[in-house]
């Protein structure tokens, strides 16, 4: 059986009826091939049970994977408040699992997701979405089985009021992870980058407890950015500052890696709260991202996913794309999926949306937690042995 992707896409005043309108029309694109996964990309703005009921009444019993974004992207661009359902047939399997204890554990979460893999000795490769506010991706990462073919992304949401939510087959909700865990005639091909580079401005993180990195150089965070960018410290503390400090992220020393750390929001204290815990005692570069830089990652992303291919002809590609270039972007929304389709071509299908966090596979180690980036996961269908 080829592999085949359809791509379908609503609006609607509720979840169940862009759900509903969504499934329906990615259903008419596939013809007569019946759906081994869907993947659901919802507005924060439904409500994940209203969302799901709209999908599952048309998709019946297959396996179903989904999560929230602040806006869905496909081959035909940018779909604010909507919703994005993709359907792959083909020559593979898939097992679609919640695993609702995420928040609490990234560590149990990652145990229970290894002795699920460990069960079967056949090659397989993993799609997850978990929650973007709460629970700790990087310990998540280090409690995985080094080597694992996993990739995902924590959901996207509103920034306010930390909303996010998780979608799997008959069950929803906040604080989860789902994953589908695929096996047979199927490869996924990664490629990641992001276009935000450093300035010049550099701190000392001199104060960060869990999530929280409290001060740099010894004072507030928004006191230092205060005197960067020229608005007063307490306005960093409000919308709009306090959620747009996401566009000027850190670049942090993990040994000799430089990685990229990003507020979620500022905080009422000025301290910056982020999705991943920050050392004391490091240096701390500041990053700012551009279009143009943006528009290089993301060819650069598909490029690398094509080589990870091989000679496996991409069919669908999934755009996992951090929410700040969202915010970048705002004036020119979708240019990352018409760069990807100078790669990719125009006949790709594509669907993705927007994250607060990205996860990428390590040869031969654990898995990487990214901010800022974009993952391109390219989906071709392996020639028979």
């Amino acid at each position: 059986m080829a592999f085949t992707v359809s791509v379908g896409t609503a609006q609607a005043l509720d979840g169940r009826e862009a759900g509903l309108q969504a499934a329906h029309q990615a259903l008419n694109r596939m013809g007569v091939n019946a759906p081994n996964l869907a993947i659901v990309i919802a507005s924060h703005q439904y409500q994940a049970r209203e969302v799901l009921s709209g999908v599952s009444s048309l998709l019946g019993e297959a396996p179903m994977i989904g999560f929230s974004s602040s806006a869905g992207l496909t081959h035909e661009g940018y779909h604010p408040h909507s919703v994005v359902v993709a359907l792959l047939s083909g020559d593979f399997q898939a097992d679609a699992m919640w695993l609702p204890g995420y928040a609490q554990s990234g560590r149990d979460t990652a145990t229970k997701i290894s002795q699920h893999t460990a069960a079967r000795v056949e090659r397989q490769s993993l799609l997850f979405f978990a929650d973007g506010f709460n629970g700790d991706a990087e310990q998540f990462c280090k409690a995985l089985t080094p080597g694992m073919h996993i990739a995902g992304a924590l959901s996207g949401g509103d920034l306010h009021t930390g909303n996010t939510y998780q979608m799997a087959s008959a069950q929803s909700g906040a604080g989860g992870l789902v994953a589908a865990v695929m096996r047979g005639n199927l490869k996924m091909g990664i490629g990641y980058a992001h276009g935000w580079d450093p300035v010049g401005s550099q701190f000392r993180v001199t104060r960060s407890r869990g999530f929280w990195l409290r001060t740099l150089d010894g004072r507030p965070a928004s006191e230092a950015y205060a005197e960067l960018f020229g608005y007063p410290a307490r306005d960093w503390a409000f919308p709009p500052l306090n959620y747009l400090a996401r566009l000027y992220p850190l670049g942090v020393e993990q040994g000799e890696e430089v990685v990229v750390r990003a507020p979620i929001r500022v905080e009422a204290d000025g301290s910056f709260r982020m999705n991943a815990p920050i050392r004391d005692g490091i240096d701390a570069f500041l990053l700012v991202g551009s279009r143009t830089a943006c528009e290089r990652a993301a060819r650069q992303a598909a490029q690398d996913a094509l080589k990870q291919l091989g000679d496996v002809k991409p069919v669908f590609a999934l755009a996992l794309v951090d929410v700040s270039w969202q915010m970048l972007l705002k004036a020119q929304p979708g240019v990352e999926i018409a760069a990807m389709q100078e790669i990719l071509g125009a006949n790709v299908v594509i669907a993705g949306g927007y994250t607060l966090g990205q996860i990428v596979p390590v040869a031969g180690a654990t898995p990487k937690f990214l901010n800022q980036h974009i993952v391109v996961i390219a989906f071709g269908e392996e020639p028979q042995e």
